[in-house]
């Protein structure tokens, strides 16, 4: 059984705030950032494993 690894997507606001947070169970972080940057619609988001930034991505 392959172990599910905990991501956290933070949807950023205009003002450079979080306004939601968006917990992933993703089997590799290849797959956390495939579904972080399809969270970046209209909004920034940030993709975090615990207090490491894995990536960011800017609205389209």
């Amino acid at each position: 059984m392959h172990q599910m690894l905990e991501y956290r997507a933070f949807i950023m606001g205009l003002d450079g705030r979080i306004e939601l947070r968006i917990d992933l169970m993703c089997e590799d972080e290849t797959e956390a950032r495939k579904r972080a940057k399809v969270l970046a619609d209209g909004y920034d988001v940030e993709l975090w494993n615990q207090d490491r930034k894995v990536a960011e991505f800017k609205s389209e």
